[in-house]
């Protein structure tokens, strides 16, 4: 028995002495000031595939951004003739041949009123639906 106990306390005694290493504290999430930046979209696509629960505000959106297409027409029927209108306003100021004419016209809301005004030209346009006026005054050259 003797024997034994020392051959147990000899063999403690001959372990060696363990060593150790320091221990670094390295973040993963770079949102918690250090981490690496590559770990960023990982992390962001595993929460957004355990993320169960639905935002009921998503869907009101998702469908408030659908466009009917006859508005959507309308809308580039609109931009259509406001651009044609305008590039008559150009033409008129730099003279181009692409004389505007004196008349009342209805572009979608607008209203839009072209007159003569002392060799230029005054166009008022309306918008019907809040009745906001712009007024513009191209004089003669």
């Amino acid at each position: 028995m003797k024997h034994l106990l020392l051959l147990i306390c000899g063999l403690f005694l001959h372990v060696a002495a363990a060593s150790a290493q320091d221990f670094v504290y390295e973040p993963k999430n770079p949102a918690f000031g250090g981490g690496n930046t590559f770990n960023y979209s990982w992390l962001l696509s595993a929460a957004q595939a355990q993320n169960s629960i639905d935002d009921p505000s998503a869907a009101a959106a998702k469908t408030s951004f659908q466009v009917d297409p006859l508005k959507q027409f309308e809308q580039s029927l609109n931009q259509q003739i406001l651009g044609q209108l305008a590039q008559k306003l150009v033409g008129n100021k730099f003279g181009n041949g692409n004389t505007l004419q004196e008349g009342n016209y209805t572009v979608g809301s607008y209203q839009i009123a072209v007159t003569p005004n002392g060799g230029g030209f005054s166009i008022q346009i309306t918008d019907a639906n809040t009745g906001n006026q712009t007024t513009i005054t191209i004089p003669s050259l």
